[in-house]
């Protein structure tokens, strides 16, 4: 029987990109590599019969080119609360292992990847302000990240970016757009300053994007 199940996160994302990433906007990455963290709270979620909801989560991402190229590497970080079913079912959602074909970003991501390291389980602390469009992560010897709001450059008020995609994401339906600052270290070394970040609902379920 296909495993049921249903995974909604309200999710940050720090990649290297400038304020146009190329993954959203069908171009080319702004400095011809990528590289990202995305940090998450599942709000609403189970695995057939394991609840999901109230745990945190961290993907991270490299690529030595753009990320259709390939060669990429992955590690998944989980919450250290999650006990042995949850944890297994998070890191089979995250590894893009339980949908059909490239129909989530866990699934594509997962196909352009050629290092897969240990799965980590550690404390997660995620505070994520998606009205405000403000961050902050700490996942001790591994993440540290702050997001803050674009800056209207004329009158010093926070810009509001949101970014809507009605069709063709396997991410997300909508993402509000603000700007964040990422270091990581361990087997996944990468530091990016003031580039894209987007706050959204990752909403899937073993068939895809669940959109509405």
């Amino acid at each position: 029987m296909t495993d049921q199940w249903v995974f909604k996160s309200e999710t940050y994302d720090n990649c290297n990109c400038a304020v146009n990433c190329g993954c959203q906007f069908n171009l080319p990455s702004t400095y011809g590599y990528c590289q990202s963290a995305f940090v998450g709270n599942v709000v609403e979620g189970h695995f057939n019969d394991t609840p999901l909801a109230g745990l945190n989560w961290a993907g991270l991402y490299k690529w030595p080119g753009e990320i259709a190229e390939g060669n990429g590497q992955r590690q998944i970080i989980i919450d250290e609360r999650a006990n042995d079913a949850q944890r297994i079912a998070l890191e089979t959602i995250i590894s893009g292992e339980a949908c059909a074909p490239f129909s989530s970003f866990f699934a594509v991501f997962a196909s352009t990847c050629s290092e897969f390291f240990e799965t980590l389980f550690l404390p997660i602390d995620l505070e994520a302000n998606f009205e405000l469009r403000t961050a902050r992560v700490d996942i001790p010897g591994v993440v540290r990240s702050s997001g803050t709001p674009i800056i209207n450059a004329f009158n010093g008020q926070p810009f509001h970016i949101g970014l809507a995609r009605p069709s063709g994401s396997c991410e997300f339906t909508y993402a509000e757009i603000g700007l964040g600052t990422t270091t990581v270290t361990g087997c996944i070394e990468m530091a990016f300053e003031d580039s894209w970040a987007h706050y959204c609902v990752h909403h899937f379920n073993q068939d895809g994007l669940i959109r509405g």
